[in-house]
């Protein structure tokens, strides 16, 4: 999976768990204007990666859910974080 699918079934996650939804966009800095706007963009999609990837409980339920491999999400993080 890419940047642009994982990120996908990570916004999707969060609009089907609205406490979820509220909490990264409480980290993030985000309300919902600058939410829609930031839909697409390689930082919001980065962002979410990494919201991910530094919570295990909604990491695991992501995968679960969406059928991705937990090793193959944090590679990608990897990827994204070369340098941890």
């Amino acid at each position: 999976m890419n940047l642009e699918e994982v990120a996908g079934a990570c916004l999707g996650y969060l609009a089907e768990n609205p406490d979820e939804l509220l909490a990264f966009m409480q980290h993030a800095g985000l309300d919902p204007q600058s939410l829609r706007s930031a839909i697409g963009t390689k930082r919001l999609q980065t962002g979410l990666i990494d919201y991910f990837a530094a919570n295990e409980p909604i990491l695991l339920a992501l995968c679960a859910n969406a059928g991705i491999n937990p090793e193959s999400f944090m590679h990608l993080w990897h990827k994204l974080n070369p340098n941890g």
